[in-house]
């Protein structure tokens, strides 16, 4: 579904009305080259390096992968580097609840590709690269279709397709860079910038491959018509994935700034967790009143981050959740400094022993304090930001789901559904 929920509906409904700026309308079939270029035309060269970056920035474009970095900074950066830059497409999506990148390159391919090559000349790049985490018939098929535009004469700069591992940080931008360039795919102890040394040495363009699809859309039809949807200080669309209380997996193609309660139904939630597994967690009612916009979500602790927003049933238990996804991220570490080696592991057995109410069982008192206190002795000390984002998360679950906690320490739970509810696998 590449929707965003229509306002005004009834308590009884809940019905779509599609934004289709990147996704085909519901119910279309994925758009094939000959589509392509029926509804885009050719890719809108400039001639030049350089030449796109100030429409990128009269834009406002923003990374769609999770930080939400100024694109046109991120392009200037290369290109003042010199030498022969490197563009990389991330596609790794190493976060088991967001499925928004793989739906883009499956359904609407070719405006990714379009992206690729329009960043390539404008931070002067000599090498491109498209990095996914799909199986071998998608790897496949995408090395078709960039052979497709070859063989048409439509790309200027040959994309050579390598497949990530299946783990969380593959798409790490250090990580990402060393496996390119031959090494493991962990984040790396980096003391200069990918945009000045990056890809064996080159400096590098790492961007996530919606970010790029918005960027051929800029370059086709301007900064004034990319700021018509979304909010002046955060213009523009993005894909979300919405898991819906009762079950469902959704995806919304939204404008910033769209109502939380517009994209998730909050009917029957509890809680409401934004930005996936280094976002936070928020109590409905709250997120309710939020907007899809960093600027209303910072003030809560919470950004939007890959768009993965996700409406936890009230007959769930929080902590629990909150435990089973914490092991996950431990397990998930690099394992290469003391944070993630000692810190995470002990953070995720302190949250699964607050968790075990098993026979009645009541939990150390102190565990509240040592999460606490862990959680502030691992945060700002990694060599990259996973442990950053695995203490958010914990942190947000400690305030949101304090009611919980109080009733784990009496020996009970409060949770009437014991099968989980997000997912750890992609």
């Amino acid at each position: 579904m590449t929707t965003i929920a229509q306002q005004g509906a009834t308590a009884d409904q809940f019905e779509p009305r599609p934004i289709s700026r990147l996704l085909p309308p519901p119910g279309r079939p994925a758009l094939d080259l000959a589509a392509h270029l029926r509804r885009h035309g050719q890719i809108p060269y400039r001639g030049r390096a350089g030449q796109l970056i100030e429409d990128v920035r009269a834009a406002g474009l923003t990374g769609r992968g999770g930080a939400a970095f100024p694109m046109h900074r991120k392009l200037s950066a290369v290109l003042a580097a010199g030498g022969r830059p490197v563009v990389v497409a991330n596609g790794a999506e190493g976060e088991p609840a967001s499925s928004k990148d793989k739906a883009l390159l499956l359904l609407n391919p070719h405006q990714v590709l379009d992206g690729i090559q329009l960043a390539a000349e404008a931070t002067g790049a000599s090498d491109a690269v498209l990095y996914v985490a799909l199986d071998a018939d998608k790897a496949h098929w995408l090395n078709h279709l960039i052979a497709q535009r070859s063989a048409a004469r439509l790309d200027r700069l040959e994309v050579r397709l390598f497949v990530a591992p299946p783990k969380f940080l593959a798409g790490q931008e250090s990580a990402l860079v060393r496996r390119i360039s031959g090494g493991p795919a962990l984040p790396a102890f980096a003391t200069r910038r990918v945009s000045e040394r990056g890809v064996e040495g080159s400096p590098t363009l790492v961007s996530n491959i919606e970010s790029l699809a918005h960027l051929s859309l800029i370059a086709r039809y301007g900064p004034a018509w990319f700021k018509s949807a979304g909010t002046p200080d955060e213009p523009g669309t993005m894909i979300c994935t919405l898991h819906q209380s009762d079950g469902r997996v959704d995806l919304a193609e939204a404008a910033l700034g769209t109502p939380l309660a517009d994209l998730l139904d909050l009917r029957e939630a509890g809680a409401v967790l934004i930005g996936g597994y280094h976002g936070a967690w928020l109590p409905a009612a709250g997120a309710a009143r939020l907007t899809l916009a960093n600027s209303a979500l910072r003030r809560h602790g919470a950004t939007v981050g890959a768009g993965v927003l996700a409406a936890l049933p009230a007959g769930r238990c929080g902590l629990a959740e909150t435990a089973r996804v914490a092991r996950y991220l431990a397990l998930e570490s690099a394992g290469q400094c003391g944070p993630c080696r000692n810190g995470l592991p002990r953070i995720a057995a302190a949250l699964a022993d607050l968790t075990d109410v098993t026979g009645g069982r009541r939990p150390d008192p102190a565990l509240v304090a040592d999460l606490d206190r862990w959680s502030g002795l691992v945060y700002k000390r990694g060599a990259c930001a996973h442990p950053d984002g695995t203490v958010r998360f914990v942190t947000s679950a400690l305030a949101t789901f304090e009611s919980e906690i109080t009733a784990h320490r009496r020996g009970r739970c409060t949770g009437t559904i014991t099968r989980p509810f997000l997912p750890l696998e992609r």
